[in-house]
């Protein structure tokens, strides 16, 4: 292997960690902040998502996440429970039933990341503009490597059978 193959395999490695590092300490601080407004922090993690597409399907919801839509009905019933999301009805398609963020759980959660957002305005401040653009190109990639995993991992099991 030459040098500079030999270089980015290192640096490559070590984009590895970083990375897996950023996702405990991401799942880490979900799971205090879910703890601080009382659900599961897989329930916080869909709210998320609720939030930030709009309203969306529980099928949506499921798709996202790789929960079954079971899961997601009683993840739904909890965050109505809790006052965070509601049911209602898509106006363009009344079959369908579409789940939407209160405009209240945004005024009880955002709090709690406000010091996590002025630290993370700090580290954006180090970047220029054409190295956030490559940074965001690559979260965004990965996102979607993430996305084809988790609905990868949703795929029945193959049988055994005949398979090396």
């Amino acid at each position: 292997m030459s040098r500079s193959a030999a270089d980015k395999a290192a640096l490559v490695a070590a984009v590895e960690l970083a990375l897996r590092r950023m996702s405990a300490q991401g799942v880490m601080i979900s799971q205090a902040v879910a703890n601080k407004v009382g659900l599961a922090s897989t329930d916080l993690e869909c709210l998320d998502i609720i939030y930030l597409e709009g309203p969306v399907t529980a099928g949506r919801l499921a798709a996202a996440t790789g929960l079954t839509t079971g899961a997601i009905t009683g993840l739904v019933d909890r965050l109505e429970k809790a006052g965070f999301a509601r049911r209602r009805r898509d106006p363009d398609d009344r079959r369908k039933v579409l789940v939407e963020a209160l405009p209240e759980a945004t005024a009880r959660i955002a709090p709690l990341y406000g010091a996590l957002q002025k630290a993370m305005q700090g580290v954006y401040a180090r970047y220029s503009k054409a190295e956030l653009a490559l940074i965001l190109d690559f979260t965004n990639r990965c996102q979607e490597v993430a996305v084809q995993e988790i609905a990868r991992f949703g795929e029945p099991p193959r049988s055994r059978q005949g398979t090396a």
